[in-house]
């Protein structure tokens, strides 16, 4: 399909105002003096609205189940994830313009604009996907577009076994998180898996409870039967009307929630979260950034801090309100697991408390074994656990 005809398709679109409706573009290429066979004129059809209204060569990507990530880097470089880590796609855009318009029309979806005078944009698609969209001369190498793909379906506990993202045996561990309303955050890279294991933990929780969801962006979409989502709003083109995470997080307190939960903490939000889990919330969760669970510890820090709140007052809410921490990495085949489960504890010095925590591993997942960590006896008594129950863990 030659640029032209695309550009005479466009052009007998906008003058006619005319949605493009497959009807409308076989009329169009009618109009442009192509006459092609039927059959062409129908793939030709397709071609042109997923041009004009669609992804354009990013759509078969946006309806892969397997997808979670489409990386485009210039006209001719398409990445995805399907799973597996990245791998390089045999896909290009006829040229920089084609993407810029690409990503001109995905920001406009979102009510956003992309252009020289906002050359980046980070929004919510209609269909759930995230969108970031960067231009020329802030990127080098052309256009850059980044979506995020929203799963059709979440996973449960037994798909993500059956996936060897971790043991069998790890299941009761999880089910013993939920069901002593323990509270917990799950760290990890990016794209390691995060909202995928908080979502299938989400779906575990007894259906007579009430879960409040605080998002940036929905991603979050747990099977069960009572949740309500909150979502946060950038400001307009005008710069007015932005509502933060911690808006929402102090309007969910007032909301009768059974259980707390923030799908990414990244700013000052960690403050409310803590403040919500030392007053009664128990069960609350959410998910946070960390190369290690060993880092978690520092990571809550650094967030706090930026958000005024002293080191030995983080460290002593953490302390009293975080039981434990889920982390999950990717291995050298790309393939993403749940390390483990981590306890944060305070340090030690000369047989007191130093009012510092720090991040050990209680329960470590291997591929078809779950191992003792030195927090073990911790974690077991923040769940707990009996004699008999530690024994039959600990025999998993």
């Amino acid at each position: 399909m030659v640029a032209e005809l695309v550009d005479d398709v466009r052009r007998y679109l906008a003058e006619g105002e005319l949605p493009a409706t497959a009807a409308h573009v076989a009329e169009a290429i009618l109009a442009s003096g192509e006459i092609p066979g039927d059959a062409a004129v129908g793939r030709m059809v397709t071609e042109l609205q997923s041009e004009l209204v669609g992804a354009g060569p990013l759509e078969p990507l946006m309806h892969d189940p397997l997808v979670s990530d489409v990386l485009v880097n210039g006209p001719h470089s398409v990445w995805a994830d399907r799973g597996g880590g990245l791998e390089e796609l045999a896909i290009s855009f006829r040229d920089e313009q084609s993407v810029r318009r690409l990503a001109q029309r995905l920001a406009s979806l979102a009510g956003r604009r992309l252009d020289d005078a906002s050359p980046y944009v980070d929004a919510r698609l209609p269909d759930g996907a995230r969108l970031h969209a960067i231009v020329p001369p802030l990127s080098s190498v052309g256009t850059c577009i980044s979506i995020r793909v929203p799963r059709k379906r979440d996973f449960t506990l037994p798909e993500l076994v059956e996936a060897r993202a971790m043991p069998a045996t790890a299941i009761p561990w999880f089910e013993a998180i939920i069901s002593s309303k323990c509270a917990y955050l799950i760290s990890g890279g990016t794209g390691t898996g995060k909202t995928t294991l908080l979502s299938a933990l989400l779906a575990t929780i007894p259906r007579n409870e009430r879960i409040l969801i605080v998002e940036d962006s929905g991603e979050l979409n747990p099977d069960h039967d009572h949740v309500v989502r909150l979502e946060s709003r950038p400001p307009n083109v005008e710069g007015q009307g932005k509502i933060e995470l911690r808006d929402l997080l102090r309007q969910a307190l007032r909301m009768r929630p059974d259980r707390i939960v923030v799908g990414e903490v990244r700013g000052a939000e960690v403050v409310d979260l803590l403040a919500a889990l030392n007053t009664g919330h128990e069960g609350g969760c959410g998910t946070v950034h960390a190369n290690s669970a060993e880092d978690v510890p520092a990571r809550l820090e650094a967030l706090a801090l930026a958000a005024g709140l002293g080191r030995e007052a983080l460290h002593a809410q953490v302390n009293a309100g975080i039981d434990a921490v889920i982390h999950l990495n990717r291995i050298r085949s790309g393939r993403r697991r749940i390390a483990g489960i981590n306890v944060l504890r305070p340090v030690l010095g000369d047989g007191a408390s130093t009012g510092v925590n720090e991040s050990v591993p209680a329960v470590v997942f291997g591929e078809d074994e779950v191992k003792e960590g030195p927090g073990f006896e911790y974690l077991a008594r923040r769940l707990g656990m009996t004699g008999q129950d530690k024994e039959n863990a600990a025999a998993l």
